[in-house]
């Protein structure tokens, strides 16, 4: 948030209440949200690992991306991949 205030000329509380204004949600609770979308739909790639999808998405490692996945989806991320079978997880693509 910093870097991009200081891109932009302002301050990053202004920057924040900006984009929460236009968004409709704060810049973190929108990047974890992206993150974790993104995740999800990388986790129909059966052979990427969890480290490799954190990383792909900004998490250091597999372990970071479950607490999050788990805590905002309530299921871990391998349950959610085990849950899809291959006809839901090609038809979701």
């Amino acid at each position: 948030m910093a870097g991009l205030a200081a891109a932009v000329g302002t301050s990053r509380s202004a920057l924040a209440r900006c984009f929460t204004e236009t968004v409709g949600v704060p810049p973190m609770s929108y990047l974890r949200e992206w993150r974790l979308t993104r995740a999800a739909e990388l986790l129909l790639e059966p052979e990427l690992t969890l480290d490799a999808i954190a990383r792909r998405v900004g998490y250091s490692d597999g372990s970071a991306l479950s607490t999050v996945f788990k805590t905002a989806r309530g299921i871990s991320p391998q349950a959610y991949r085990r849950a899809l079978d291959p006809g839901e997880a090609a038809a979701a693509r």
